[in-house]
């Protein structure tokens, strides 16, 4: 092969992007971006992106809104707060604060890549088994994964606000306003609506959409946009319906 045949080989085939530009380009040219990881998955650089600020969320949670308040909170919106006697809060009180600060540090290191594994297995069994899209386990789990860089912002988002608001007016479970729950009172609105509107968030909808948008271009032609984005919130909508049926089971 002479060089000027290399060289229009190499200028034919495409060029891959960089950890950073892919980061950056699923938040503004999605479509080109997941092209690109379609074509070499990799997941690492949104993982640790994430559980940095996941780990920063907990720190600041620790320092200027303290365990203690966090837990004091979540006892009492429980349904069995008032049933309780003053021995059993004050242990609950105890034992959660102490419990905590390790499960907030934790979970993210355990619990960010087995919700992507579980999440792109069930999503592949959609794509691929239902629908027959010839897509790959590698292809959807980098898509999860790279979806999963809007959790950046609002982590980000929630460690500022973290610091502004007042701590006794936190709420850990909906730091942000960018979901109608965040404007309901969870101590009377239903828990089932409570939960169901806290499920229809700005950067919930936003991932929903850049996991449909990177199947898209995982499968090529072979799946539609349509198929792609009814792919990803049929097993959400499912979720979110179970989680608010028991929320407003044990209320």
């Amino acid at each position: 092969m002479t060089p000027e045949n290399v060289t229009a080989v190499e200028a034919s085939q495409p060029q891959h992007m960089s950890a950073v530009a892919r980061v950056v380009g699923v938040l503004f040219e999605p479509t080109k971006t997941f092209e690109d990881i379609a074509r070499k998955p990799g997941f690492v650089l949104p993982w640790i992106l994430i559980l940095l600020v996941s780990l920063g969320v907990t720190f600041a949670i620790g320092q200027h809104i303290g365990w203690e308040r966090i837990v004091q909170h979540q006892l009492e919106s429980g349904s069995r707060y008032e049933q309780m006697t003053p021995e059993q809060r004050a242990q609950g009180l105890t034992i959660g604060t102490k419990m905590a600060p390790l499960f907030g540090f934790g979970a993210p290191i355990l619990g960010i890549p087995i919700v992507w594994l579980i999440i792109s297995a069930v999503l592949l069994g959609i794509v691929a088994g239902i629908m027959s899209a010839p897509v790959k386990f590698k292809q959807v789990f980098a898509v999860v994964a790279h979806a999963s860089v809007v959790r950046v912002i609002s982590s980000i988002l929630t460690i500022v606000v973290i610091f502004l608001k007042n701590p006794d007016q936190f709420n850990a479970q909906n730091p942000l306003a960018f979901n109608p729950g965040a404007f309901m009172d969870p101590q009377t609105t239903s828990k089932f609506v409570y939960t169901l509107a806290s499920a229809f968030d700005l950067f919930t909808i936003w991932q929903i959409v850049l996991i449909a948008i990177g199947l898209k271009a995982a499968a090529g032609k072979k799946l539609s946009f349509g198929g792609a984005l009814f792919s990803v919130v049929l097993p959400w909508a499912v979720l979110v319906l179970a989680g608010a049926s028991l929320a407003g089971m044990f209320s």
